[in-house]
């Protein structure tokens, strides 16, 4: 697994326990591995098909720096299976982990196309 970007914890992340929201959290994961899947595929136009559950392992609070990292699962003709690890930087504590994540390359009409094709090309 290789780790790609990372966020630290502010106030404004928070929940009303004090401890990372997992909204905002999620609203990174997909952030972050769109741009994972994209560089996989060479495409920009791609959308999650499927995201399996999200295994919330350990909190993160404010200060805390944490570090996503995203692995290859598989390629298809037209999609991408990932795998995503969420954790602490510093001691590399588990945050989180989501076992699949696919994507699918799509045309101007949502419709599946091969890698590498641009959208209004197919």
């Amino acid at each position: 697994m290789k780790y790609f970007s990372r966020h630290i914890i502010m106030p404004i992340h928070l929940n009303s326990t004090q401890s990372l929201c997992c909204g905002q959290l999620l609203s990174w994961v997909n952030e972050e591995a769109t741009i994972f899947a994209s560089c996989q595929m060479r495409s920009q136009f791609h959308i999650a098909k499927v995201i399996s559950e999200i295994n919330f392992m350990a909190p993160a609070q404010t200060g805390d720096i944490i570090e996503f990292g995203f692995e290859l699962v598989s390629l298809g003709q037209s999609s991408v299976t990932v795998r995503c690890k969420i954790r602490n930087k510093i001691n590399h504590a588990p945050i989180a982990f989501i076992d699949k994540m696919v994507f699918v390359n799509v045309n101007e009409n949502g419709l599946p196309i091969p890698h590498g094709m641009r959208a209004n090309a197919a």
